[in-house]
């Protein structure tokens, strides 16, 4: 039988149970490691347990049966950042030897830890995201699930917004509940996420499908942004390279869009359309109008987009160049006249979907936007 000690998410029980793949046996009890400290200086989903010289942190110790159960465990520790080191834990007042699982580096100062107020923040999408580290237990290398952990902790927040669903008032509303899931595999897991289903849906005429297989691409939200000055009447959009056009065989790859990126766990995607705005195109938006959030291609895909108009200052019609470098981005920007951008969708040089819905919405509105300027 070995012990370990866990400490801050770890501890959580519905968080522990599903990295173990099971309930288990016994009580955890109350424990203290000296020497080190959980890192909750940072607002992240999975603080970790680090040195910390005059440091000490509460958790609990629980007894793991058999060696499977060590590994797994020890398997989402690693992904997280964390190694197994032998300690000494101290429980009802003595010693005892266990292993815990620390990161590197050293204790930020911080708030102590409020697993109340983390669960209420964090919960939700970190009971996703470990459901899905665990399941590449002893199918993929811990470094190679590490690598990809911030898509992963992503896609765990478009999960658990994705039940903040709209109204079904024309459309039925079965819920997913009613959807028999046969089976499901994860058929490719990189960076990016394909699921392979076998499942029965209920159909119109009141019975059940027969069984089906489908494919769906599991990816992120996403905010998407159109930079608009309503003075000059002015938008900006971005162009790069993409391998959607590409891998379709389109001869000019290289498409004009909206400002966009991911929204990242932990931030709504009102903070990521002002970041990726910075991030791409160097600008600071002063204001944001919601036009519509929707899925792209219900089809085959998860990717779930919030659109927004960026009111920004855009003074001088000329190319720029934007993207991070840490992101391979190499991207150009471009300043022109709504007008222009207009002749865009006439023309089909616009051919990606954002834009031309947001092109539109922007028509529609800009009586309202310019007279308001």
């Amino acid at each position: 039988m070995q012990e370990v000690f866990v400490t801050g998410p770890l501890a959580w029980p519905p968080l522990l149970e599903i990295v173990a793949g099971k309930p288990l046996d016994g009580r955890p009890r109350a424990a203290r490691l000296t020497g080190a400290a959980l890192d909750v200086g940072g607002d992240t989903c999975f603080p970790m347990l680090v040195p910390a010289e005059d440091g000490a942190a509460d958790g609990v110790l629980v007894d793991l049966p058999d060696r499977l159960l060590f590994d797994r465990i020890e398997y989402v520790a690693a992904v997280l950042g964390c190694t197994p080191v032998p300690k000494h834990i101290e429980v009802d007042g003595e010693a005892r030897a266990a292993i815990a699982f620390l990161g590197d580096g050293e204790a930020k100062a911080g708030a102590p830890w409020d697993e109340a107020a983390w669960a209420g923040r964090w919960g939700g999408i970190a009971l996703a995201a470990a459901a899905e580290i665990a399941g590449y237990f002893g199918r993929k290398p811990a470094r190679d699930v590490a690598a990809h952990l911030q898509m992963l902790l992503a896609r765990a927040a478009s999960r658990v917004s994705a039940a903040n669903a709209p109204p079904a008032t024309l459309r039925s509303g079965t819920p997913a509940s009613q959807v028999d899931v046969t089976g499901r595999e994860a058929t490719h897991a990189g960076f990016f996420l394909t699921h392979t289903y076998e499942l029965r849906h209920p159909a119109f005429d009141g019975h059940e499908s027969p069984v089906l297989r489908r494919e769906v691409f599991v990816a992120t939200d996403a905010a998407i942004v159109l930079p608009y000055d309503p003075v000059r009447d002015r938008l900006l959009l971005v162009e790069q390279f993409r391998m959607g056009p590409f891998g379709r065989g389109d001869p000019r790859p290289f498409v004009l869009e909206p400002v966009a990126g991911r929204v990242d766990a932990g931030e709504t995607p009102e903070t990521t359309a002002h970041r990726e705005a910075w991030e791409e195109a160097g600008l600071t938006l002063h204001g944001l109008e919601h036009m519509t959030s929707h899925y792209c291609s219900p089809g085959c895909s998860t990717e779930f987009y919030h659109c927004y108009l960026g009111l920004a200052d855009l003074p001088e019609m000329t190319r720029g160049r934007g993207g991070l470098e840490t992101e391979n981005e190499d991207i150009r920007t471009h300043v022109l006249g709504f007008d222009q951008a207009m002749a865009l969708v006439e023309s089909g040089e616009a051919n990606v979907g954002p834009l031309v819905l947001m092109l539109l919405w922007l028509q529609r509105e800009r009586p309202r936007l310019r007279s308001a300027s």
